[in-house]
């Protein structure tokens, strides 16, 4: 999705694409899996004008609207990821804490049998698997 998607949609929903925003939009883009607070950090290195409940306010309605996801990949703040991204599922390692984002066909068969048994949609993109990785088991 391009800024020019992004101000489409805010646009035809009511909302315009204000700088404060477009800061917001572009750290999560930048940062690819970000916590408020790290959106925050990342959008005060380009400007001071923003504050932290800016930031939570402008996730969820950029969220309501369809431009960002969250999942929850730690027992903290969720965290946010654009949509431009593919559509993915997460595997987090509890030892070291690192994400992977994993394509959803790897669990289509997982998701055809849960629709097919209990007609039963799985939302993809809030998925979060723990466990440990390779570096960690090894």
């Amino acid at each position: 999705m391009t800024h020019q998607d992004w101000r489409e949609t805010l646009r035809t929903r009511g909302y315009r694409l204000t700088p404060q925003r477009e800061l917001i939009l572009n750290a999560v883009d930048t940062l690819g899996h970000a916590t408020p607070d790290e959106v925050l950090a990342e959008v005060r290195t380009h400007s001071d004008a923003v504050n932290v409940s800016t930031v939570y306010r402008t996730l969820e309605v950029l969220e309501e609207l369809g431009l960002v996801r969250h999942a929850h990949l730690s027992d903290r703040a969720p965290t946010y990821h654009s949509v431009r991204d593919h559509e993915h599922f997460h595997l987090v390692c509890r030892n070291c804490r690192t994400v992977i984002s994993v394509e959803p066909d790897v669990i289509e068969p997982l998701t055809s049998r849960l629709d097919a048994d209990y007609s039963f949609t799985v939302d993809v993109g809030h998925l979060t698997v723990f466990g440990t990785c390779q570096e960690c088991t090894g």
